[in-house]
């Protein structure tokens, strides 16, 4: 009788069409609606995904600290000191981990993302909740890491003698929004796309690599402008790039820490980070669009 009864009221539920258009807008409010009505089940994937990393370590979250503290000793020993790049850029391991932070929550974002709806197969299959979940619960778990390497990063400041708290620090949040929103972008793009073409996610490996290099994180943004024979187009490009913006706006805030140190970021910055700040709001929409019109056949696909 019980099992009848849940059959005669789930036959009352009204059927929902998943990725249905009922104009875009109203759609990408819908889809919003949804994540903030199971916003419980995100938080549970968000503390899954933290603790299953860490899961049976005896130093649990403290490995969140270890790569880029690593990677940090690497560039500082191997790039400033061995092959001089600390004489070029004052404060240099400073810089250096103000960058590693900064890149870190949008590489792992992007990389937590797009692999977010394939490793959730299982949930997916066997119930229903917006999918926009996964890749979301992936911008949690790296904002988590993010805010303890944070932490290191304003103590290391004050190590220095260079605490973060003068003018400059307006550029934290209008940085901080440009890595989550073009971040989560991409995420909600490439996790749908690699439901169809798992290849996706070892190509975002390479890239993210090669992003990282392309990025003024191990080498400042003027040596990139007086390197011989570079366009002021290809200047262009890289300076509006929205992850140069971002590093470009951390820096200032923990790096330059009140002395102006010249030719470290382009003139008119913040108009440049709020115009991508904009732009990457578009993107965010397009990418989610997107996602509802991929996300009807994820559960055949898995």
């Amino acid at each position: 009788m019980k099992a009848q009864e849940r059959f005669d009221a789930l036959s009352k539920q009204p059927l929902v069409a998943i990725g249905s258009s009922e104009g875009k807008v109203v759609s990408t409010w819908a889809s919003l609606r949804g994540v903030l009505q199971h916003r419980q089940m995100l938080s549970l994937l968000v503390r899954r995904d933290i603790k299953s990393r860490y899961k049976d370590s005896s130093l649990g979250f403290i490995w969140a600290l270890v790569r880029p503290l690593t990677q940090l000793a690497i560039y500082y020993i191997v790039l400033g000191k061995i092959l001089g790049a600390e004489r070029g850029i004052p404060e240099f391991a400073i810089y250096v981990y103000t960058g590693l932070t900064a890149y870190g929550l949008f590489s792992e974002i992007v990389a937590g993302g797009t692999s977010s709806i394939v490793t959730n197969a299982g949930l997916i299959k066997k119930i229903y909740l917006p999918r926009e979940v996964f890749p979301l619960a992936s911008v949690g778990s790296a904002l988590f890491n993010f805010m303890i390497q944070l932490v290191i990063l304003i103590v290391a400041c004050f190590v220095f003698g260079s605490p973060p708290f003068s003018k400059e620090a307006i550029y934290f949040l209008p940085a901080l929004a440009i890595l989550l929103i073009w971040a989560t972008a991409f995420a909600i793009l490439l996790s749908a796309v690699n439901v169809y073409l798992r290849d996706v996610q070892y190509l975002v490996e390479v890239v993210v690599m090669l992003l990282m290099w392309a990025s003024p994180i191990v080498y400042s943004w003027k040596m990139v402008t007086e390197t011989p024979g570079i366009s002021q187009l290809a200047v262009q490009i890289y300076t509006n790039n929205p992850i140069t913006l971002a590093i470009l706006g951390f820096q200032r805030t923990f790096w330059i820490s009140g002395h102006d140190i010249a030719g470290s970021a382009p003139g008119g910055l913040m108009l440049k980070m709020v115009i991508a700040i904009l732009v990457g709001l578009v993107f965010l929409f397009i990418s989610q669009r997107v996602f509802a019109k991929l996300q009807g056949n994820f559960a055949q696909e898995l």
